[in-house]
């Protein structure tokens, strides 16, 4: 059985078997048949590429329908693996060989596509987060002009920027509401359209993992840095940041309206653990009962709108 390693950029897939050959396709509908083509005369242990700003969506949908087994690896993951492997060099065909040797060596989880309904949710919840960023250095630029002429200007565009915020607010909460599977998650105070959408399109495996998997793999978990003698301080490292930035507001909401957390969060600062540090807890509890919820409502699906 051969690992397929795919680079992706926006025109070209360099393709490698591992131990094998090497072949370039380009990233188009005509291309990718082209390539199922040719990996179905192989015998294919699984295909892996990593993210790469979406231009991997098209040919991740493509192989998956064609019933190969697919994977969409996580960058640093992979890096890290060329870095043990002693592959410094960064070339698209080097790349595709690191990704062949991961897809030869590991067992990944296979990739499964988003439902309809949560490929959408994902084209909000990145349209607003570009719009927040767009708004916070809008209002800093402004902070800094004192010309009167250019702070209209600037006024004029943080209006519009405020507006299209608000409009992709109303179309979040307005998808999710639509959801049913979703209902359940927001009994829990504090949790509301924003985290549910990002939740819903960027956290498939909520309620298939046990609870400390899915805080791992957002990176709320405590890791240990221990070694001989010595006892490291716990700290959350990697995951999904913007899955955290998402919950971290809302761990704020809760500490306000959510009585269980409330008291959690005021236990752990009577023990000496610092704002951040129970904050941190606090997160991690919410995606515990979460995932727990989710479990338990079967969310989120996979299927179709």
């Amino acid at each position: 059985m051969n690992g397929i390693g795919i680079d992706v950029s926006k025109a070209t897939l360099d393709v490698a078997v591992h131990q094998g050959g090497h072949r370039s396709f380009a990233n188009t509908a005509t291309g990718h048949r082209k390539l199922i083509l040719w990996l179905k005369t192989l015998p294919v242990r699984q295909v892996v590429l990593e993210p790469t700003g979406g231009y991997e969506q098209d040919v991740l949908d493509t192989l998956h329908a064609a019933g190969l087994p697919v994977v969409r690896a996580n960058a640093r993951q992979v890096r890290d693996f060329a870095r043990a492997t002693g592959q410094l060099a960064k070339t698209d065909r080097l790349d595709a060989a690191v990704l062949a040797h991961i897809a030869q060596v590991l067992d990944l989880p296979a990739y499964q596509p988003p439902a309809p309904w949560q490929r959408r949710l994902a084209e909000h919840v990145q349209s607003r987060r570009q719009v927040v960023q767009l708004l916070v250095r809008a209002e800093q630029q402004l902070r800094a002009v004192k010309d009167r002429a250019l702070r209209r200007m600037l006024q004029g565009n943080l209006t519009q920027l405020r507006k299209s915020k608000d409009f992709l607010d109303q179309q979040i909460a307005q998808q999710v509401s639509e959801q049913p599977q979703l209902h359940a998650l927001q009994t829990l105070k504090g949790v509301g359209p924003v985290l549910l959408a990002v939740l819903a399109s960027q956290l498939p495996e909520l309620g298939k993992l046990d609870g400390k998997a899915v805080a791992k793999l957002v990176g709320v978990a405590p890791l240990a840095h221990d070694s001989g003698t010595m006892r490291g301080t716990r700290r959350i490292w990697g995951g999904r940041a913007d899955i955290r930035q998402a919950l971290y507001m809302s761990a704020l909401s809760a500490l306000r309206h959510e009585p269980r957390l409330r008291d959690f969060y005021q236990c752990l600062r009577a023990r000496g653990k610092a704002a951040k540090v129970a904050i941190v807890a606090v997160m991690r509890k919410m995606l515990v009962i979460l995932n727990a919820r989710a479990r338990d409502a079967g969310v989120p699906r996979q299927a179709g709108a």
